[in-house]
């Protein structure tokens, strides 16, 4: 594929078909990231694609915009994060730590100034100067893989990683305190629906719902043993899960029950995302898969 590296502007005929791992709405602009550097930008509804100018080739793994939809930051392997300041047309190297074993799995940005970037065995970095500077912080006293950092309708912000960690910050990332987990299995993300109702899923379709901000847990019957990497819910309520061995599965009831999607996927999903047109962007091994809207 010619724009594999992402090291030149150039468009894309169609989806792009790499392996895309994350990607995010900012303002008219769809931005996508994934292996070797690649970050694809498209500006029409997933119609056409643009690879962003970035001379860095470590796989990318998280990216988020701040409100303002100009500044943004992209995180991945090799202790890398990356910053934007046009929309993600163009792509600087802001840090890179000194140990390239590190990886970032997730980066959520608050505001234009505070960014939060976590990854693998307990990784986790913060800035409040709009990434100039990043400090590190030690959230657990283990070295638990943080996989996927949310932020709930009233500002509450999740943390979901292995070994049944959940955990729950209220003053914007300063503090973290413990969400006691319904079993001892890697959690791939926390969704919050409103302050009390909250989805968390992870490994062989384990899927778990609150009405109390996790205080309890109520197991939700999901029909395939696989990861679930992904759960969004969309303008009309209805929450979508994405994962391996092409599983999408739906829920209308706040996450009570879910039911297989039947979708033209073939592989594995990493992330969906709703896109301005109401249609759902599958982001995973096949690249950029566009689905209608859930019926």
């Amino acid at each position: 594929f010619p724009c594999l590296l992402a090291v030149a502007a150039c468009a894309a005929a169609s989806a792009p078909r790499v392996l895309l791992l994350d990607g995010t709405v900012a303002g008219a602009a769809i931005v996508v990231v994934g292996e070797r550097g690649a970050i694809f930008r498209s500006v029409d509804n997933a119609r056409t694609w643009q690879a962003a100018v970035s001379a860095e080739t470590a796989t990318l793994t998280g990216v988020t915009f701040a409100p303002d939809a100009l500044r943004g930051w992209a995180v991945g392997h090799d202790a890398l994060i990356l910053t934007t300041a046009d929309a993600g047309r163009t792509w600087q190297k802001q840090w890179q730590g000194e140990s390239l074993a590190d990886s970032f799995l997730d980066v959520l940005a608050l505001d234009d100034q505070r960014v939060i970037a976590v990854g693998a065995y307990g990784l986790c970095l913060a800035s409040t100067d709009g990434g100039q500077t990043w400090a590190r912080r030690k959230i657990l006293d283990e070295d638990y893989h943080f996989n996927r950092l949310s932020r709930g309708p009233t500002g509450t912000l999740y943390l979901a990683g292995e070994q049944g960690t959940l955990l729950r910050s209220r003053d914007r990332g300063t503090t973290w305190a413990r969400i006691p987990a319904a079993y001892a299995g890697s959690f791939y993300g926390i969704l919050a629906l409103d302050a009390r109702t909250v989805l968390a899923h992870g490994l062989r379709g384990h899927g778990f719902r609150s009405v109390d901000d996790g205080a309890s847990w109520a197991l939700v019957a999901t029909p395939q043993p696989v990861l679930l990497a992904t759960a969004a819910k969309i303008k009309s309520n209805v929450i979508v899960f994405g994962g391996h061995a092409r599983a999408v599965l739906l829920s209308r009831d706040q996450g009570a029950t879910v039911s297989v999607w039947n979708t033209a996927l073939t592989t594995a999903v990493a992330e969906l995302l709703e896109i301005p047109d109401g249609r759902i962007l599958a982001l995973g091994e096949a690249g950029a898969t566009l689905l209608p809207p859930p019926r």
